[in-house]
């Protein structure tokens, strides 16, 4: 059943098929054996070479996915510790904190409740994909049986809460700690691990008024699914503010490492306009930084970023390439269409709780409405996100660059194209025969117009 749970970013299945428990011990010892190997390879020998972090969410069957993870960790000889249920940025802390060799999260992150899977990250939090570990990981896990590792592992629990909310709270803006300037939030947790995160580390905070949702996540059940990008599971929030008068509301998917932002009109914010936002303040901080983002985001994030004196970098789609561009450019912020935002000062990992915390110092700074902020930088008309359907992806690739060749077209993922009034990003789906359309342009009229001009290319349009 390997086969059908290993994704190009994590592990992934309905529980308990094709993901249970003998699959989670066999994932256990193939990464701990992965984890500690690289680790010996780069040099370590101290004392948190052989740790490997496990931490889950709040779904029923975490618990017993854990125990036979840990077991398998156990039987290939790494000393776990685990953290507990946490949201997913908390195991890159703990990482991070306690010098481990690496981490896993139990989780299906926005996934519906009867999915589970598994989210690692090596020395660092570095991210560990389908090309940095994971294929590696399944090798060993399909050859791993009960009894052949070299055992010796130990286990043991601890409370790092403390230190991760001391991390946080550090990068709060004074006058929000001390009560000098209050803010109203509206927070729906989507029943995920935001419910747990928020109270953890921002309940005692003078100057930030939670009005919770759906912040139980005691069942492991939804009330909807935790995947914020679907408009419709964005209501409770939009609905809080617009009742409450508050200034903001956040809502935040299942394991809490991504989120969307609601203006104080109840209107939901595009991810990239937000970057676009919170770009200007670290350029403030940072004068000449780069600042990392999505290929298929607006414009407004490039050219904003550049007139503030930044450097834009363009990065693929997936956590895993988005980590990697931080790194390799010193970025102290990168954000990304999905909800996930990425910070330097969180090890290049991307975080929901840093994202809020974000969001609360911009607006502090800013002393306006989140609107006001963000109407800068609506300056293009945007198609979403479109999914044709269509058996030939490449042939219909192919097909554009025939139908117009004097655009500017790159391949950095998938196919992006500059027809001088409009441009788009055409991406393949990695698991379905679905080709992803992004188009902008200056006006609604010609985006309209292109994507009609599109659409006998690329397939038959769809709503998944």
């Amino acid at each position: 059943m390997l086969q059908k749970i290993f994704k190009a970013y994590d592990v992934r299945g309905i529980y308990p098929e094709p993901l249970n428990e003998t699959d989670a011990w066999q994932i256990g010892y193939g990464t701990a054996r992965f984890l500690l190997e690289t680790a010996s390879k780069e040099g370590r020998t101290d004392s948190g070479a052989r740790l490997v972090v496990v931490g889950r969410d709040m779904r029923k069957s975490s618990p017993s996915l854990v125990r036979a993870l840990k077991d398998g960790m156990i039987e290939a000889g790494a000393q776990v510790v685990d953290v507990g249920m946490v949201d997913t940025p908390f195991t890159y802390f703990a990482v991070n904190a306690l010098n481990a060799a690496g981490a896993v999260q139990t989780t299906a992150s926005h996934n519906p409740a009867q999915y589970n899977g598994f989210k690692v990250s090596g020395v660092g939090a570095k991210p560990v994909g389908q090309d940095t570990g994971l294929s590696a990981i399944k090798l060993i896990a399909e050859g791993a049986r009960k009894g052949m590792g070299p055992g010796g592992g130990t286990e043991e629990s601890r409370d790092l809460w403390s230190g991760y909310r001391a991390h946080l709270l550090a990068l709060l803006p004074k006058e929000i700690l001390d009560g000098t300037r209050t803010l109203h939030v509206v927070i729906d947790a989507s029943n995920g691990m935001a419910g747990t995160m928020v109270p953890q580390v921002f309940s005692a905070v003078k100057g930030l008024k939670i009005t919770p949702i759906n912040f139980d996540n005691s069942t492991g059940e939804f009330v909807h699914e935790p995947n914020p990008l679907v408009e419709a599971n964005l209501a409770p929030t939009r609905e809080g503010v617009r009742t409450l008068k508050a200034d903001f509301g956040v809502c935040f998917d299942g394991d809490a490492d991504r989120c969307m932002v609601i203006d104080e009109k109840g209107e939901p914010i595009g991810c990239d306009l937000l970057t676009a936002w919170l770009a200007q303040g670290w350029l403030k901080a940072q004068p000449g930084a780069s600042i990392v983002y999505d290929l298929r985001s607006t414009r407004s994030v490039e050219e904003s970023v550049r007139a503030a004196g930044g450097v834009p970098v363009e990065g693929r789609v997936g956590h895993v390439f988005m980590k990697q561009k931080l790194r390799e450019t010193g970025a102290p912020f990168g954000g990304e269409l999905s909800g996930h935002f990425y910070f330097g000062d969180m090890w290049c990992t991307d975080s929901g709780a840093r994202a809020f915390i974000n969001v609360v110092s911009a607006l502090v700074a800013a002393g306006k409405p989140v609107s006001q902020c963000i109407q800068p930088f609506r300056k293009f008309s945007q198609s979403g996100e479109i999914n044709f359907e269509n058996e030939d992806k490449q042939g219909a690739l192919d097909a554009l660059r025939a139908k117009y060749p004097t655009a500017k077209f790159h391949t950095l993922d998938g196919l992006s194209m500059d027809c001088g009034t409009w441009w788009a990003n055409i991406r393949m789906s990695n698991t379905e025969p679905l080709l992803r359309l992004n188009l902008e342009s200056r006006d609604a009229a010609t985006v309209a117009a292109m994507v009609k001009e599109l659409e006998p290319i690329l397939g038959h349009r769809v709503d998944h």
